[in-house]
């Protein structure tokens, strides 16, 4: 991994949902280029296993995203701390994949909660700590882009979230602020390994014009440009981290 080891020195970022897979990943890649950063997440055990992992420039706050006194918790705790922020990468979300007639009322208000109320709110709250200039990236999907059976209720959810990160840029821009997003395809992380058998691992990687899944760490470089003054005319953009697969078609695949 290749990376600017001084973009972000002096920094302090918030990942939520940081204590795995690409929230994790990219909370080591931030570290790398300089920045104090705030993980969070909902199991305390993985989430101080996870700031042992990422060093001294790491501190970990217990809670969760959808959760609106957790992130009152969240900002007190920062703002105590840090005294603000720099930029914030809303991660926080979890994968829901079933036919619609399989959809119930509580598990909508999950996932919508988990993936659009998380955001939105994490948003809202951490924006008193963001000084003019800063950046903020939401973790979109592949599928906001694609129509999959199976995933309606989670391709919605992530749909939405792009459309709250074009309207937070529009309604920003006077504090230049810039919002971005970030749309993972096939990502190889331990919910991506849980959920998957190892034939459907090989499949999914052979739908991507890269002949691959995408790793954690693909993610991470495209939030820390996004993030990063690398980005400073890149405003209200999804960008798809997919090996091509929302936008290729190889001969292979026809």
């Amino acid at each position: 991994m290749t990376h600017n080891s001084s973009r972000f020195d002096g920094k302090t970022a918030l990942i939520t949902g940081g204590s795995s897979g690409m929230g994790l990943a990219t909370a080591h890649r931030l570290i790398a280029e300089g920045a104090r950063v705030v993980v969070t997440g909902r199991d305390e055990k993985r989430l101080d296993a996870a700031v042992g992992e990422l060093g001294g420039q790491a501190h970990g706050i217990a809670g969760d995203a959808a959760d609106i006194g957790d992130l009152d918790n969240l900002v007190a705790a920062v703002a105590e701390h840090f005294g603000h922020l720099d930029l914030v990468f809303a991660n926080a979300g979890i994968g829901s994949f079933q036919s619609i007639d399989q959809v119930t009322g509580a598990l909508f208000d999950q996932v919508i909660g988990s993936n659009l109320k998380g955001a939105f709110f994490t948003i809202q709250k951490t924006l008193p700590l963001l000084p003019d200039h800063a950046s903020i990236v939401i973790n979109a999907s592949f599928g906001l882009h694609l129509g999959v059976p199976g995933s309606a209720l989670y391709s919605a959810s992530k749909a939405a979230v792009h459309n709250l990160t074009r309207t937070l840029a529009a309604e920003l821009a006077p504090r230049r602020i810039r919002v971005n997003s970030v749309s993972p395809g096939y990502i190889d992380t331990p919910a991506f390994r849980a959920e998957l058998s190892e034939a459907a691992q090989r499949g999914v990687a052979a739908l991507s014009p890269a002949g691959r899944v995408g790793t954690a760490d693909d993610v991470a470089a495209a939030v820390a440009f996004l993030a990063s003054s690398d980005a400073t005319f890149v405003n209200g953009h999804d960008l798809r981290v997919d090996g091509g697969l929302t936008e290729v078609h190889t001969s292979a695949l026809l």
